[in-house]
Protein backbone atom coordinates (compact mmCIF):
# COMPACT_ATOMS: atom_id res chain seq x y z
CA UNK A 1 0.00 0.00 0.00
CA UNK A 2 0.98 3.62 -1.19
CA UNK A 3 0.14 5.98 1.17
CA UNK A 4 0.23 9.89 0.27
CA UNK A 5 0.40 12.80 2.39
CA UNK A 6 0.47 16.34 2.82
CA UNK A 7 3.50 18.23 3.12
CA UNK A 8 3.97 21.36 4.41
CA UNK A 9 7.14 21.72 3.83
CA UNK A 10 6.39 21.60 0.22
CA UNK A 11 2.58 22.20 0.03
CA UNK A 12 2.29 18.94 -1.96
CA UNK A 13 1.08 15.77 -1.17
CA UNK A 14 3.64 13.29 -1.71
CA UNK A 15 4.23 9.64 -1.59
CA UNK A 16 5.36 9.02 1.96
CA UNK A 17 8.95 7.09 1.80
CA UNK A 18 10.24 6.59 4.76
CA UNK A 19 13.91 7.10 5.62
CA UNK A 20 14.20 3.15 6.74
CA UNK A 21 11.12 0.91 6.43
CA UNK A 22 11.89 -1.00 9.33
CA UNK A 23 12.62 1.95 11.65
CA UNK A 24 9.80 4.51 10.90
CA UNK A 25 9.64 7.84 12.89
CA UNK A 26 7.03 10.28 13.81
CA UNK A 27 7.65 13.41 16.48
CA UNK A 28 4.61 14.81 17.58
CA UNK A 29 4.42 18.41 19.33
CA UNK A 30 2.67 17.47 22.87
CA UNK A 31 0.72 19.53 25.81
CA UNK A 32 2.13 22.15 28.42
CA UNK A 33 0.91 20.88 31.16
CA UNK A 34 -1.13 23.01 33.23
CA UNK A 35 -4.52 22.47 32.94
CA UNK A 36 -7.36 21.06 31.11
CA UNK A 37 -7.01 20.24 27.83
CA UNK A 38 -9.42 21.99 25.93
CA UNK A 39 -10.77 20.06 22.50
CA UNK A 40 -8.07 21.89 19.91
CA UNK A 41 -5.95 20.44 22.30
CA UNK A 42 -7.32 16.69 21.67
CA UNK A 43 -7.77 17.22 17.33
CA UNK A 44 -3.79 16.77 16.50
CA UNK A 45 -3.77 13.73 19.01
CA UNK A 46 -6.47 11.92 17.26
CA UNK A 47 -5.30 12.65 14.40
CA UNK A 48 -1.94 11.32 14.62
CA UNK A 49 -3.09 8.51 16.55
CA UNK A 50 -4.92 7.31 13.82
CA UNK A 51 -1.75 7.76 11.44
CA UNK A 52 0.50 6.16 13.94
CA UNK A 53 -2.03 3.27 13.52
CA UNK A 54 -2.11 3.07 9.40
CA UNK A 55 1.77 3.39 9.99
CA UNK A 56 2.03 -0.09 12.27
CA UNK A 57 -0.28 -1.50 9.95
CA UNK A 58 1.50 -0.59 6.76
CA UNK A 59 5.13 -1.12 8.10
CA UNK A 60 4.69 -3.28 11.26
CA UNK A 61 3.83 -2.72 15.05
CA UNK A 62 7.56 -2.89 16.05
CA UNK A 63 8.88 -0.74 13.07
CA UNK A 64 7.13 2.22 14.17
CA UNK A 65 8.29 4.79 17.01
CA UNK A 66 5.99 7.65 17.46
CA UNK A 67 7.31 10.18 20.05
CA UNK A 68 5.04 12.82 21.22
CA UNK A 69 6.75 15.07 24.20
CA UNK A 70 5.51 16.45 27.69
CA UNK A 71 5.88 20.56 28.13
CA UNK A 72 6.84 21.16 31.83
CA UNK A 73 8.94 24.00 32.01
CA UNK A 74 6.60 26.76 30.84
CA UNK A 75 5.73 30.50 31.94
CA UNK A 76 2.48 29.37 32.25
CA UNK A 77 3.01 26.19 34.67
CA UNK A 78 4.60 28.77 37.00
CA UNK A 79 1.87 31.23 37.45
CA UNK A 80 -0.69 28.03 37.95
CA UNK A 81 1.93 26.83 40.54
CA UNK A 82 2.42 30.35 42.19
CA UNK A 83 -1.87 30.93 41.88
CA UNK A 84 -2.24 27.51 43.28
CA UNK A 85 0.39 27.98 46.26
CA UNK A 86 1.71 24.58 44.96
CA UNK A 87 4.86 23.58 43.39
CA UNK A 88 5.52 23.19 40.04
CA UNK A 89 5.93 19.45 40.15
CA UNK A 90 2.77 18.68 42.00
CA UNK A 91 1.20 21.14 39.01
CA UNK A 92 2.69 18.92 36.01
CA UNK A 93 2.16 15.61 37.86
CA UNK A 94 -2.02 16.20 38.15
CA UNK A 95 -2.14 17.82 35.24
CA UNK A 96 0.03 15.02 33.34
CA UNK A 97 -2.46 12.46 34.64
CA UNK A 98 -5.86 14.74 33.50
CA UNK A 99 -4.37 14.60 30.11
CA UNK A 100 -3.74 11.05 29.69
CA UNK A 101 -6.94 10.55 31.36
CA UNK A 102 -8.71 12.45 29.17
CA UNK A 103 -7.19 11.45 25.74
CA UNK A 104 -7.04 7.93 26.76
CA UNK A 105 -10.84 8.27 27.00
CA UNK A 106 -10.65 8.94 23.31
CA UNK A 107 -9.20 6.18 22.53
CA UNK A 108 -5.65 7.63 21.91
CA UNK A 109 -2.80 4.88 22.08
CA UNK A 110 -0.16 6.04 24.47
CA UNK A 111 2.93 7.39 22.40
CA UNK A 112 5.87 4.65 21.93
CA UNK A 113 8.12 7.48 23.62
CA UNK A 114 7.02 10.31 25.92
CA UNK A 115 9.52 12.55 26.71
CA UNK A 116 9.33 15.18 29.22
CA UNK A 117 11.01 18.64 29.09
CA UNK A 118 12.50 18.66 32.42
CA UNK A 119 14.38 15.27 31.57
CA UNK A 120 16.46 16.73 28.46
CA UNK A 121 18.10 19.92 29.30
CA UNK A 122 21.52 19.00 29.24
CA UNK A 123 21.15 17.92 25.53
CA UNK A 124 19.42 21.39 25.38
CA UNK A 125 22.05 22.83 26.60
CA UNK A 126 24.94 20.95 24.00
CA UNK A 127 22.71 22.00 21.37
CA UNK A 128 23.03 25.59 22.23
CA UNK A 129 26.06 25.48 22.63
CA UNK A 130 26.93 24.19 19.36
CA UNK A 131 24.68 26.61 18.00
CA UNK A 132 26.70 29.50 19.48
CA UNK A 133 30.15 27.73 18.39
CA UNK A 134 28.31 27.64 14.45
CA UNK A 135 27.67 31.51 14.69
CA UNK A 136 24.59 30.66 15.01
CA UNK A 137 23.52 31.96 18.93
CA UNK A 138 24.65 34.55 21.09
CA UNK A 139 25.16 35.22 24.78
CA UNK A 140 23.34 38.80 25.67
CA UNK A 141 22.71 39.83 28.85
CA UNK A 142 22.47 36.33 31.20
CA UNK A 143 19.88 35.37 27.40
CA UNK A 144 21.64 33.10 24.44
CA UNK A 145 19.53 33.87 21.44
CA UNK A 146 19.08 32.05 17.72
CA UNK A 147 20.91 34.55 15.31
CA UNK A 148 17.77 34.54 12.81
CA UNK A 149 19.53 36.13 9.70
CA UNK A 150 22.57 33.31 10.55
CA UNK A 151 20.26 30.74 8.91
CA UNK A 152 19.57 32.03 4.58
CA UNK A 153 16.16 29.14 4.51
CA UNK A 154 14.81 30.96 7.90
CA UNK A 155 10.80 30.70 6.65
CA UNK A 156 11.34 28.20 4.13
CA UNK A 157 7.90 26.13 6.42
CA UNK A 158 5.94 28.62 6.51
CA UNK A 159 6.34 30.04 2.66
CA UNK A 160 7.10 33.77 3.78
CA UNK A 161 9.94 36.28 3.96
CA UNK A 162 11.56 37.00 7.30
CA UNK A 163 9.68 40.82 6.55
CA UNK A 164 6.57 39.62 6.42
CA UNK A 165 7.08 37.13 9.17
CA UNK A 166 8.39 39.58 11.73
CA UNK A 167 5.62 42.10 10.56
CA UNK A 168 2.78 39.05 11.24
CA UNK A 169 3.73 38.28 14.25
CA UNK A 170 4.28 39.31 17.94
CA UNK A 171 7.84 39.76 18.02
CA UNK A 172 9.48 40.24 21.50
CA UNK A 173 11.37 43.77 21.78
CA UNK A 174 14.47 43.41 24.11
CA UNK A 175 17.64 45.68 23.50
CA UNK A 176 19.66 42.73 23.68
CA UNK A 177 18.20 41.60 20.65
CA UNK A 178 20.64 41.86 17.71
CA UNK A 179 17.58 41.68 14.94
CA UNK A 180 14.00 41.79 15.77
CA UNK A 181 13.90 38.22 14.61
CA UNK A 182 15.95 36.36 17.42
CA UNK A 183 14.38 34.25 19.65
CA UNK A 184 15.36 32.92 22.91
CA UNK A 185 17.40 29.84 23.28
CA UNK A 186 18.36 30.01 27.07
CA UNK A 187 17.28 32.37 29.63
CA UNK A 188 18.07 33.62 32.93
CA UNK A 189 15.79 32.27 36.46
CA UNK A 190 15.85 33.98 39.61
CA UNK A 191 16.16 32.14 42.91
CA UNK A 192 12.29 31.54 43.39
CA UNK A 193 11.76 29.93 39.53
CA UNK A 194 13.17 26.63 38.26
CA UNK A 195 16.73 26.41 36.92
CA UNK A 196 19.52 24.54 36.03
CA UNK A 197 23.35 25.52 35.72
CA UNK A 198 25.03 26.38 32.25
CA UNK A 199 27.70 28.22 30.54
CA UNK A 200 25.51 31.18 30.87
CA UNK A 201 24.54 31.17 34.10
CA UNK A 202 21.32 29.62 35.94
CA UNK A 203 18.59 29.23 33.99
CA UNK A 204 16.23 27.93 31.86
CA UNK A 205 15.50 26.53 28.08
CA UNK A 206 13.49 28.67 25.71
CA UNK A 207 10.42 26.70 24.47
CA UNK A 208 11.51 26.23 20.80
CA UNK A 209 14.60 24.28 21.87
CA UNK A 210 13.02 21.48 23.92
CA UNK A 211 11.46 19.89 20.81
CA UNK A 212 14.26 20.24 18.62
CA UNK A 213 16.89 18.45 21.66
CA UNK A 214 14.52 15.90 22.37
CA UNK A 215 13.21 14.64 18.89
CA UNK A 216 17.01 14.88 17.72
CA UNK A 217 18.23 12.69 20.61
CA UNK A 218 14.82 10.20 20.40
CA UNK A 219 14.99 10.00 16.82
CA UNK A 220 18.24 11.00 15.36
CA UNK A 221 19.23 14.63 13.39
CA UNK A 222 16.62 13.47 10.13
CA UNK A 223 13.55 11.48 10.73
CA UNK A 224 10.60 11.10 8.87
CA UNK A 225 7.46 13.15 10.26
CA UNK A 226 6.71 16.16 12.34
CA UNK A 227 3.16 16.82 12.92
CA UNK A 228 1.26 19.39 15.15
CA UNK A 229 -1.42 21.88 14.92
CA UNK A 230 -1.72 24.53 12.09
CA UNK A 231 -0.77 27.06 14.51
CA UNK A 232 2.86 25.97 15.02
CA UNK A 233 3.65 26.47 11.65
CA UNK A 234 5.28 29.67 12.90
CA UNK A 235 6.95 30.14 15.38
CA UNK A 236 7.61 27.13 16.65
CA UNK A 237 8.19 24.67 13.76
CA UNK A 238 10.30 27.22 11.99
CA UNK A 239 12.65 27.96 14.42
CA UNK A 240 12.77 24.26 15.41
CA UNK A 241 14.13 23.75 11.68
CA UNK A 242 16.33 26.63 11.93
CA UNK A 243 18.02 24.89 15.18
CA UNK A 244 18.09 21.40 14.27
CA UNK A 245 19.55 22.29 10.51
CA UNK A 246 22.07 24.46 11.92
CA UNK A 247 23.41 22.25 14.79
CA UNK A 248 23.29 19.23 13.00
CA UNK A 249 24.26 20.79 9.56
CA UNK A 250 21.71 18.83 7.96
CA UNK A 251 19.27 19.62 4.79
CA UNK A 252 15.95 18.93 6.76
CA UNK A 253 14.89 18.11 9.89
CA UNK A 254 11.77 16.52 9.14
CA UNK A 255 11.24 14.86 5.53
CA UNK A 256 7.20 15.38 6.05
CA UNK A 257 5.76 17.67 7.93
CA UNK A 258 2.18 17.73 8.60
CA UNK A 259 -0.53 20.34 10.48
CA UNK A 260 -3.87 19.83 11.66
CA UNK A 261 -7.01 22.43 10.98
CA UNK A 262 -8.33 24.44 13.88
CA UNK A 263 -10.91 23.39 16.02
CA UNK A 264 -13.86 25.63 15.47
CA UNK A 265 -16.96 27.84 17.46
CA UNK A 266 -19.10 29.00 15.27
CA UNK A 267 -16.65 29.56 12.53
CA UNK A 268 -14.22 31.30 14.88
CA UNK A 269 -11.15 29.68 15.87
CA UNK A 270 -11.35 28.34 19.63
CA UNK A 271 -8.53 29.40 22.02
CA UNK A 272 -8.17 29.73 25.48
CA UNK A 273 -6.78 33.40 25.12
CA UNK A 274 -10.80 34.21 23.66
CA UNK A 275 -12.24 32.13 25.92
CA UNK A 276 -14.57 30.01 23.89
CA UNK A 277 -13.67 26.88 24.23
CA UNK A 278 -14.57 23.67 26.38
CA UNK A 279 -12.61 20.75 27.89
CA UNK A 280 -12.38 17.17 27.06
CA UNK A 281 -12.85 17.05 30.72
CA UNK A 282 -15.90 19.27 30.73
CA UNK A 283 -17.54 17.25 27.63
CA UNK A 284 -16.81 13.60 29.47
CA UNK A 285 -18.28 14.97 32.51
CA UNK A 286 -21.57 16.55 30.99
CA UNK A 287 -21.73 12.38 29.74
CA UNK A 288 -20.69 12.39 26.28
CA UNK A 289 -19.41 9.50 25.45
CA UNK A 290 -15.08 9.58 24.42
CA UNK A 291 -15.72 7.31 20.88
CA UNK A 292 -18.39 9.91 19.85
CA UNK A 293 -16.26 13.06 20.49
CA UNK A 294 -13.18 10.81 18.45
CA UNK A 295 -16.09 9.90 15.72
CA UNK A 296 -16.70 14.00 15.63
CA UNK A 297 -13.45 14.79 15.33
CA UNK A 298 -12.78 12.67 12.86
CA UNK A 299 -15.56 13.56 10.77
CA UNK A 300 -13.61 16.74 8.72
CA UNK A 301 -10.17 16.13 6.91
CA UNK A 302 -7.73 16.98 8.83
CA UNK A 303 -6.09 19.43 7.58
CA UNK A 304 -9.98 21.19 7.43
CA UNK A 305 -11.15 23.62 10.24
CA UNK A 306 -14.23 21.70 12.10
CA UNK A 307 -16.87 23.09 14.82
CA UNK A 308 -17.40 21.06 17.52
CA UNK A 309 -20.70 21.43 18.83
CA UNK A 310 -22.38 19.57 21.60
CA UNK A 311 -25.50 18.80 19.04
CA UNK A 312 -22.50 17.41 16.69
CA UNK A 313 -21.60 15.12 19.61
CA UNK A 314 -24.94 13.88 20.02
CA UNK A 315 -25.30 12.95 16.28
CA UNK A 316 -21.92 11.29 16.56
CA UNK A 317 -23.04 8.98 19.29
CA UNK A 318 -26.46 7.96 17.14
CA UNK A 319 -24.14 6.96 14.77
CA UNK A 320 -21.92 4.81 16.72
CA UNK A 321 -24.96 3.21 18.17
CA UNK A 322 -25.82 2.23 14.50
CA UNK A 323 -22.08 0.48 14.38
CA UNK A 324 -22.31 -1.65 17.18
CA UNK A 325 -25.82 -2.62 16.74
CA UNK A 326 -25.44 -4.00 13.53
CA UNK A 327 -22.28 -5.53 15.29
CA UNK A 328 -24.51 -7.15 17.79
CA UNK A 329 -26.68 -8.21 15.24
CA UNK A 330 -23.97 -10.07 13.23
CA UNK A 331 -23.63 -12.80 15.27
CA UNK A 332 -20.87 -14.53 13.40
CA UNK A 333 -17.09 -14.32 14.90
CA UNK A 334 -15.03 -12.22 12.94
CA UNK A 335 -11.07 -11.11 13.12
CA UNK A 336 -10.42 -7.57 11.89
CA UNK A 337 -9.42 -6.86 8.48
CA UNK A 338 -9.69 -3.27 6.52
CA UNK A 339 -10.90 -3.81 3.05
CA UNK A 340 -9.07 -2.06 0.22
CA UNK A 341 -11.63 0.98 -0.01
CA UNK A 342 -10.96 1.64 4.09
CA UNK A 343 -7.31 1.37 3.08
CA UNK A 344 -7.35 3.57 0.29
CA UNK A 345 -9.08 6.62 2.40
CA UNK A 346 -6.59 6.41 4.93
CA UNK A 347 -3.74 6.55 2.90
CA UNK A 348 -4.75 9.39 0.87
CA UNK A 349 -3.74 11.99 3.33
CA UNK A 350 -5.76 10.61 6.23
CA UNK A 351 -8.85 10.72 4.37
CA UNK A 352 -11.02 10.31 7.67
CA UNK A 353 -14.42 11.43 6.20
CA UNK A 354 -14.40 9.00 3.15
CA UNK A 355 -13.50 6.44 5.41
CA UNK A 356 -16.17 6.89 7.98
CA UNK A 357 -19.50 7.17 4.52
CA UNK A 358 -17.65 3.69 4.03
CA UNK A 359 -18.29 2.19 7.48
CA UNK A 360 -21.54 3.27 7.13
CA UNK A 361 -21.85 1.60 3.68
CA UNK A 362 -20.58 -1.94 5.33
CA UNK A 363 -23.31 -1.29 8.35
CA UNK A 364 -26.33 -1.02 5.56
CA UNK A 365 -24.69 -3.98 3.56
CA UNK A 366 -24.35 -5.96 7.28
CA UNK A 367 -27.70 -5.46 8.14
CA UNK A 368 -29.19 -6.79 5.38
CA UNK A 369 -26.51 -9.81 4.82
CA UNK A 370 -27.98 -13.61 5.51
CA UNK A 371 -25.28 -15.96 4.88
CA UNK A 372 -22.69 -16.42 7.65
CA UNK A 373 -19.97 -16.12 5.27
CA UNK A 374 -21.10 -12.07 3.88
CA UNK A 375 -21.81 -11.38 7.56
CA UNK A 376 -18.45 -12.29 8.38
CA UNK A 377 -16.51 -10.62 5.75
CA UNK A 378 -18.48 -7.18 6.02
CA UNK A 379 -18.08 -7.48 9.87
CA UNK A 380 -14.25 -8.18 9.76
CA UNK A 381 -14.16 -4.84 7.33
CA UNK A 382 -15.94 -3.03 9.90
CA UNK A 383 -14.02 -3.49 12.15
CA UNK A 384 -10.84 -3.50 10.86
CA UNK A 385 -12.08 -0.15 9.68
CA UNK A 386 -12.69 0.73 13.30
CA UNK A 387 -9.20 -0.54 14.60
CA UNK A 388 -7.58 1.87 12.32
CA UNK A 389 -9.67 5.27 13.43
CA UNK A 390 -9.45 4.12 16.45
CA UNK A 391 -13.64 2.98 16.77
CA UNK A 392 -15.65 0.05 17.54
CA UNK A 393 -13.16 -1.31 19.83
CA UNK A 394 -15.78 -1.88 22.75
CA UNK A 395 -17.56 -5.15 23.22
CA UNK A 396 -21.02 -4.02 22.29
CA UNK A 397 -22.85 -4.87 25.33
CA UNK A 398 -20.45 -2.55 27.07
CA UNK A 399 -21.23 0.35 24.57
CA UNK A 400 -24.97 -0.44 25.11
CA UNK A 401 -24.80 -1.05 28.92
CA UNK A 402 -22.63 2.73 29.21
CA UNK A 403 -25.30 4.19 26.98
CA UNK A 404 -28.52 2.72 29.46
CA UNK A 405 -29.82 1.88 26.03
CA UNK A 406 -29.43 -0.94 23.62
CA UNK A 407 -31.05 -3.20 20.43
CA UNK A 408 -34.49 -1.57 19.62
CA UNK A 409 -37.96 -3.73 20.65
CA UNK A 410 -37.86 -4.50 16.61
CA UNK A 411 -34.41 -5.44 16.54
CA UNK A 412 -34.83 -7.77 19.26
CA UNK A 413 -37.81 -9.65 17.96
CA UNK A 414 -36.08 -9.81 14.54
CA UNK A 415 -33.56 -11.84 16.10
CA UNK A 416 -35.74 -13.88 18.48
CA UNK A 417 -37.75 -14.68 14.69
CA UNK A 418 -34.40 -15.88 13.70
CA UNK A 419 -33.48 -18.03 16.33
CA UNK A 420 -36.82 -19.88 16.21
CA UNK A 421 -35.81 -20.42 12.97
CA UNK A 422 -32.40 -21.77 13.32
CA UNK A 423 -34.19 -23.73 16.18
CA UNK A 424 -36.76 -25.28 13.91
CA UNK A 425 -34.18 -26.48 11.54
CA UNK A 426 -31.72 -27.94 13.99
CA UNK A 427 -29.35 -25.53 13.48
CA UNK A 428 -28.35 -24.96 17.14
CA UNK A 429 -25.21 -23.63 16.28
CA UNK A 430 -26.71 -20.66 15.05
CA UNK A 431 -29.48 -20.58 17.47
CA UNK A 432 -26.93 -20.07 20.85
CA UNK A 433 -24.94 -17.63 18.70
CA UNK A 434 -28.20 -15.30 18.48
CA UNK A 435 -28.91 -15.75 22.34
CA UNK A 436 -25.15 -15.37 23.17
CA UNK A 437 -25.73 -11.98 20.74
CA UNK A 438 -28.83 -10.11 22.82
CA UNK A 439 -27.05 -11.37 25.98
CA UNK A 440 -23.83 -9.21 25.22
CA UNK A 441 -26.32 -6.58 24.11
CA UNK A 442 -27.87 -6.93 27.45
CA UNK A 443 -31.04 -8.64 26.18
CA UNK A 444 -32.13 -12.07 28.49
CA UNK A 445 -34.16 -14.22 26.83
CA UNK A 446 -36.86 -16.56 28.79
CA UNK A 447 -37.85 -19.48 26.80
CA UNK A 448 -41.75 -20.97 28.04
CA UNK A 449 -44.97 -22.86 26.81
CA UNK A 450 -45.72 -19.25 25.04
CA UNK A 451 -42.96 -18.62 23.87
CA UNK A 452 -39.84 -16.83 23.91
CA UNK A 453 -39.91 -13.11 26.01
CA UNK A 454 -37.13 -11.11 26.65
CA UNK A 455 -36.15 -8.41 29.19
CA UNK A 456 -33.68 -6.26 29.51
CA UNK A 457 -30.48 -6.91 31.79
Amino acid sequence: MTIHLHNTLTREKQVFEPIDPKNVRMYVCGPTVYDYAHIGNARPVVVFDVLARLLRHTYGKDQVTYVRNITDIEDKIMEAAKQNGETIEQVTRRTTQWYHDDMGALGALPPDKEPRATEYVPQMIAMIAALEKKGHAYAAEGHVLFNVPSMEEYGKLSKRSLDDLIAGARVEVAPYKKHPADFVLWKPSTADQPGWDSPWGRGRPGWHIECSAMSGEILGEVFDIHGGGLDLIFPHHENEIAQSRCAHGSKVMARYWLHNGFVQVNGTKMSKSLGNYFTVHELLEEGHRGEAIRLALLSAHYRQPIDITRDGLREAKTALDRFYTALAKAVVDATPQPNDHILAALADDLNTPLALSEMHELVSKLNKAELPEEKRALKAALLGAGALLGLLEQDPAAWFQASGGGLQAAEIDRLIQARKMARKAKDFAEADRIRKALSDAGVILEDGPQGTTWKRA
